[in-house]
């Protein structure tokens, strides 16, 4: 990613997501039948643990949602198809009344598993609660007041916010039933199975919803044992100890390449980057390091070797298909020699002849910070290693679970490689407003663009004056007189003119007047209509007239 500043490196983003089972013979079969005749399942998954934010299933704890979803517990009002279109869930239609106003009807006969009805209330006193506990929801999701009304659910947002189902789409918004209470960890939801152990960094115990709204669940009980190795992992497959994977590393797939073994994969918006450290007391506040290290990363050679193709290397941080990904952005390429000038020009040289840069008496070390539950984390390490040490930098590496912890210490590293799932919502501003902008909830590194955030304000700034989505701004027609006027600390004659005519609402067919006159035994409800077009004509009329005082008065001053 290109920019005067750069907030890191995109590595690579994976194409698929996979699920590997066992199948074929006695020791490996996808489904073990007990001798009472139930269906269980064992899956290894490297994701469901404390360092990946995964602590349990409450959708509301950091990023539990991943893990209540993915297993079946709870359920979102919408999903998305695979080509990130919206459709209906726990919500069947929904209805953006007016710009602050939503109207969501919720699915009939639907019970979450602690036996209460999936009504409005109920999501209600579930949404309140996300809001005031999950550290992005309020922000997100904007919601000023709720009224629930059977099966119908008014939200009123406190500024138009055209991505409002997109955000409820997010897995933090399972909907789940508070009054159950959140005893270990679990949650009841809606969703074909129940959670009835929960032990973080262990193992998650699930059994059948008999009562689910959606048809039949084919799995009696499943188990989820968490285990972060992936030798482990693949070792407890081929052994029958697990009869399914989540999370394998993909140099372990040849071993499962045959008839014993189905893979299943689905794509997905995963991106492996490199999180930039601006603090002062970090070397990558230097933007040659910076530059050095994006040029020093061979992503080309990780993505066809470690990955065995398994992906593709990213311009940014966002797919290939998206408004935002692709060729719309372009960033630095591998080119060692390239990174060596740049280090050279910027005073990093090695003086004493043992391969790594000094400058100013101070070793050019850089404190890489990653986890081991995403496989190709540590082995992106261990590639970066190799690469940076050929352009003189020194990378020691820290692959921890306890890698959150560390990430708010911004003394404690320089580069934080992580993975993530860059626009779970359909909505690009989650990256942003979760990584980039200053005010971020994961901006650890102290990343600061005078220009991201304006444009951030100013998104909610043209929100905030009822334009729509399609419409919201052309940043690019008025762009002089924006940044001229902007110097002056003044409002354009434009602007005035706008808020002036907004203000004065010309109103041809009062209907909502009408509607009231009809409410309360009018006679003749519409016969307000000529009277109000004269008045609000009036008013308007006098509107423009003042803009156009205004707009000589002020060509006189200039």
């Amino acid at each position: 990613m290109n920019a005067k500043k750069l907030i890191g490196t995109a590595l690579s983003v994976v194409l698929c997501a996979s699920m590997l089972a066992g199948c074929g013979n006695q020791k490996n079969e996808t489904e073990t039948t007990t001798e009472k005749g139930k269906k269980t399942l064992v899956i290894g998954d490297t994701t469901f643990n404390s360092s990946n934010e995964e602590n349990n299933v409450n959708p509301h704890d950091a990023y539990s949602g991943w893990a209540c979803i993915r297993y079946g517990i709870g359920e979102t009002l919408v999903k998305y198809s695979d080509t990130m279109e919206i459709e209906p869930w726990l919500a069947k239609e929904w209805e953006n009344v007016d710009e602050l106003t939503w109207k969501i009807t919720l699915q009939d006969n639907v019970k979450f598993s602690s036996g209460r009805d999936m009504d409005a209330e109920a999501v209600k006193e579930c949404l309140e609660h996300l809001i005031e506990n999950h550290e992005r929801a309020k922000n997100d999701l904007k919601i000023d007041s709720m009224e629930a009304d059977g099966q119908i659910l008014t939200i009123h947002t406190s500024e138009p916010k055209p991505a409002l189902l997109n955000y409820l789409g997010d897995p933090y918004g399972c909907i789940i039933d508070v009054d159950a209470g959140f005893d270990d960890g679990i949650v009841a939801g809606t969703g074909p199975y129940i959670a009835v152990d929960c032990q973080s960094d262990d193992h998650l115990t699930l059994v059948k919803n008999e009562d689910y709204w959606n048809g039949t669940p084919k799995i009696d009980e499943l188990t989820i044992r968490t285990i972060t190795d992936g030798s482990t992992l693949a070792n407890a497959l081929q052994s029958g100890e697990i009869q399914a994977a989540y999370g394998m590393a993909y140099e372990s797939y040849p071993m499962f390449e045959n008839d014993a073994y189905t893979f299943s994969q689905i794509s997905t918006s995963r991106c492996f980057f490199g999180k930039m450290n601006f603090d002062e007391s970090s070397v990558c506040a230097d933007p040659a390091v910076r530059k050095a290290i994006a040029m020093g990363i061979d992503k080309e050679n990780f993505v066809a070797t470690l990955l065995e193709g398994n992906g593709y290397v990213a311009n940014g941080v966002f797919p290939e298909g998206s408004a935002f990904g692709g060729d719309k952005v372009t960033t630095e390429t591998y080119d060692p020699e390239g990174a060596k000038e740049v280090l050279e020009a910027a005073g990093w040289k090695d003086t004493d002849g043992d391969g790594i840069r000094e400058k100013d008496g101070k070793k050019l070390t850089v404190r890489w910070l990653t986890y081991p539950s995403r496989q190709e984390l540590p082995l992106l390490a261990e590639s970066a290693q190799a690469t940076l040490k050929d352009i003189g930098i020194d990378l020691d590496i820290n692959c921890t679970a306890d890698n959150n912890s560390v990430a708010d210490d911004p003394t404690a590293w320089d580069v934080y490689a992580m993975a993530n799932v860059q626009a779970p919502t359909g909505d690009p501003e989650y990256w942003f407003t979760v990584f980039a902008t200053s005010d971020a909830t994961r901006n650890q590194g102290k990343y600061s663009s005078e220009k991201l955030d304006e444009l951030e304000k100013e998104r909610t700034l043209m929100q905030a004056v009822g334009q729509t989505a399609q419409n919201r701004y052309d940043f690019g027609s008025d762009r002089i007189l924006r940044e001229q006027r902007k110097k002056e600390k003044a409002a354009s004659t434009e602007m005035c003119t706008f808020l002036v005519l907004n203000i004065s609402s010309l109103q041809l067919v009062p209907v909502n007047i009408i509607a009231f006159r009809r409410a309360y035994g009018a006679v003749a409800p519409a016969s307000i209509v000529l009277p109000a077009l004269i008045a609000t004509g009036m008013s308007t009329m006098a509107a423009v007239l003042f803009c156009k005082a205004m707009c000589l008065m002020s060509k006189g001053h200039d």
